[in-house]
């Protein structure tokens, strides 16, 4: 029999590795950024087209390297970070495998120009799928320009299963901030399709945060500093009083090094227990320093996650630390106050007899009577005295309507096209009985009706929720969103994350009712609303479906039409407490058992329960 076992060529074997190292363009410009600040750059450019699809550039003012040096980085495990096995026990540099330059260059078409500064001609080399094509001597600044294009263009499975163009990017954004954030000793700029995204110069650690997340976050960080003998704690984290229902804020670093810990994680979570609601979670950008032989980064392809010698002992000193900054914020927040004007608050004795507050009033002021008097009364004055409540003050107020007439605010559903092509979802069928519906409300909350089988009792919030959802599925697909326009255009101000992200969506929020448009670099001008958000905070209701499309969890299953049509329906719906009449509860109940899964939330959450008539008896027995 023959042998059967073969070594596999370079270029197959790259590839095998590509898959583990490079999984997404962010993937190629993160190992390709982490080189250029190891080069020892002092300014780095990321450029690309059709989020990294199309074409990533990355250039840098670093060390460069030498014709031998460019030719030979593309080899598998060549590297200049480490010499020995001793060295991966304290490593400094980002890199130190010698398998991205390689990987990259198996999966796409790379173009690298290169010179150091002693070198009076560069090297330009040009590889595609592990394959050279050329290397010749140029002219070039010193540094290196890299361009990665046709990402997986010999790998198609790998290509087809890329994401979007805007999902694509926020993952390129997601690991530019990464690396900003450890290094703003360093100018990072980043443009994407000619439109310039960042534009960082090399500055402090907070002047980064804020040019990456926005100046809403100026005034919202609280220092964070602590050292021991085993690990140094510092970096800012954010105020719990702007927590936010979603992850994207939360930073890491150990050495130098973005890593993800979700128990050390816990950590800062639970020293903002009791501070934040439920569900919410607190901003935080943390640097960890400890000795280099007392980590291992080496276990994981990404280098995302690090295994440290005293995890446990690091968590309690990392929830220690955390817990004495809030501490401290909440003693002497880190405001500066200024002393002119303000009131001055007179410091009574405790032996100072204790005497009820008197109430000064004017009983000939007439609210509605012109005067001539423009003269502002001194509560010490003789236009003043202490008297009790006038007769007749009823009579100034005669012919304004009472709160008793006051409608109260009706809850506003669209009505919406009807599903005749929607595939049929299995539901439990419930019935109803009688078409002629009794209802109740309780507390604000809730709607009880008798059905054929018992009670049902309908949560009003979730089912609302369940009717909107479907309503803007249907306007996405139909384009029938209706628009109320502005008076006035709001303008909205967003990192700048966040407007590439919401400018990626202006075309699925038109289609249900929004007038967005750019007003110039991170602001966007709001010329109209869909008619169903009556009296919204408008920036509010951007910033949950900002959130919400960064929601990594749901990315593989859902689209972005639902993350959108289940934002709006959870900003859009009627909250608890909310009165309704019998005609308002009528149109939800016949509405929510119109849509197709009128059963569950779009939170996935019970719209409704059924108290049978048997469980009734029993507990009457």
């Amino acid at each position: 029999m023959s042998d059967i076992i073969e070594l596999l060529p370079d270029s197959v074997a790259n590839q095998i590795a590509a898959g583990e190292v490079i999984q997404r363009p962010a993937s190629a410009i993160k190992e390709l950024i982490e080189n250029a600040v190891d080069a020892g750059s002092s300014a780095i450019t990321v450029i690309i087209k059709d989020a990294g699809k199309t074409l990533i550039q990355i250039i840098d003012n670093g060390s460069g390297m030498s014709e031998t040096d460019a030719r030979l980085a593309f080899e598998r495990h060549a590297t200049s970070k480490i010499r020995s096995v001793h060295d991966i026990f304290g490593i400094s540099t980002f890199g130190f495998r010698g398998e991205a330059l390689a990987s990259v260059a198996s999966i796409a078409e790379v173009d690298l120009k290169t010179r150091k500064e002693e070198s009076e001609l560069g090297t330009h080399i040009v590889i595609s799928g592990s394959e050279l094509i050329t290397q010749e001597s140029i002219s070039c600044p010193v540094g290196s320009v890299f361009s990665i294009k046709n990402i997986f263009f010999n790998v198609p499975a790998r290509r087809k299963f890329l994401k979007s163009n805007s999902v694509e990017l926020r993952h390129i954004i997601n690991e530019f901030q990464r690396v900003a954030l450890c290094h703003p000793e360093i100018a990072f700029s980043l443009i994407n399709n000619g439109t310039e995204v960042y534009n960082l110069p090399a500055t402090n650690l907070k002047q980064r945060i804020v040019g990456l997340m926005g100046k809403s976050i100026t005034n919202n960080l609280i220092d964070i500093n602590t050292e021991t003998s085993i690990v140094k704690v510092s970096g800012y984290i954010g105020k719990p009083e702007h927590a936010k229902k979603t992850l994207g804020e939360q930073f890491f670093f150990a050495n130098g090094r973005f890593f993800k810990s979700s128990y050390l994680q816990k950590a800062v979570f639970k020293a903002y227990a009791q501070l934040t609601p439920n569900d919410y979670y607190p901003s935080f950008f943390i640097y960890l320093e400890v000795d280099p032989s007392a980590i291992d980064i080496n276990i994981h392809p990404t280098k995302t996650e690090i295994k440290f010698e005293d995890e446990s002992a690091i968590w309690q000193i990392l929830n220690a630390s955390v817990r004495e900054s809030i501490g401290k914020f909440s003693v002497s927040p880190s405001i500066d106050f200024d002393t002119y004007g303000v009131i001055d608050i007179p410091v009574f004795s405790k032996n100072d007899p204790v005497t009820m507050p008197e109430i000064d009033i004017n009983p000939s002021f007439n609210p509605f009577e012109e005067s001539n008097n423009h003269s502002v009364p001194t509560l010490n004055g003789s236009s003043f005295r202490k008297d009790t409540a006038p007769k007749g003050w009823q009579k100034l107020y005669e012919g304004f309507p009472s709160s008793e007439n006051h409608p109260f605010e009706t809850y506003k559903s669209p009505s919406f096209i009807e599903f005749d092509d929607e595939p049929e979802v299995e539901q439990k069928t419930i019935d109803i009985g009688s078409t002629d519906q009794i209802f109740f409300q309780i507390k604000g909350r809730y709607i009880l009706t008798p059905v054929k089988s018992g009670v049902m009792i309908i949560d009003q919030s979730k089912a609302h929720q369940r009717i909107l959802f479907e309503y803007y599925l249907s306007a996405i697909e139909y384009h029938t969103g209706i628009v109320q326009q502005e008076l006035f255009p709001q303008i909205v101000e967003l990192n700048p994350s966040d407007f590439v992200l919401l400018v990626g969506m202006v075309s699925e929020l038109q289609c249900i009712g929004w007038d967005i448009r750019p007003n110039g670099s991170q602001t966007v001008a709001i010329h109209g609303s869909p008619a169903s958000l009556s009296n919204q905070n408008f920036r509010q209701v951007l910033e949950n479906l900002i959130q919400e499309m960064k929601n990594e969890e749901a990315e593989l299953q859902e689209s972005t039409k639902t993350k959108i049509a289940r934002s709006m329906a959870i900003a859009s719906a009627i909250k608890p407490g909310q009165q309704m009449n019998a005609l308002e509860m009528q149109d939800m109940f016949d509405k929510l058992f119109a849509c197709s899964s009128p059963n569950i939330s779009p939170l996935g959450k019970p719209t409704l329960f059924i108290l049978g008539l048997d469980e009734l008896e029993n507990r009457f027995k």
